[in-house]
């Protein structure tokens, strides 16, 4: 079987895994198998497991960082445990409000 721009040669196009797409609008001209976009889309599962690793990340990056100036602090003034737990407190509502926008942020997308 002949594709449709192999067989309408007034069709000019970049042809990527049977798909072809026209000039600088990539649209999509042909498809034998599925009308869609040209990047490979994971769908719900994907988008929900690439939220959950930011969420993780996100909460660590935070964390660790608050608790890491709070021990720098502690030992530029001497007093240890005070300004590590004021810093993982901090950390943790840092990242407990960024969490929260990722969060309404996804779940906008797909109301």
């Amino acid at each position: 079987m002949v594709p449709f721009v192999e067989a309408c040669p007034r069709h000019l196009g970049t042809q990527f895994g049977g798909r072809v797409v026209a000039g600088p609008e990539r649209q999509l001209l042909y498809s034998r198998r599925v009308v869609g976009p040209l990047m490979n889309q994971l769908g719900r599962a994907g988008a929900y497991l690439a939220l959950f690793s930011e969420i993780g990340l996100v909460l660590l990056v935070t964390t660790l960082a608050g608790v890491l100036a709070g021990y720098w602090l502690d030992t530029q003034l001497g007093t240890l445990p005070i300004f590590v737990v004021a810093g993982f407190l901090g950390g943790a509502a840092t990242g407990a409000l960024a969490i929260y926008r990722l969060i309404t942020r996804f779940l906008s997308r797909f109301e």
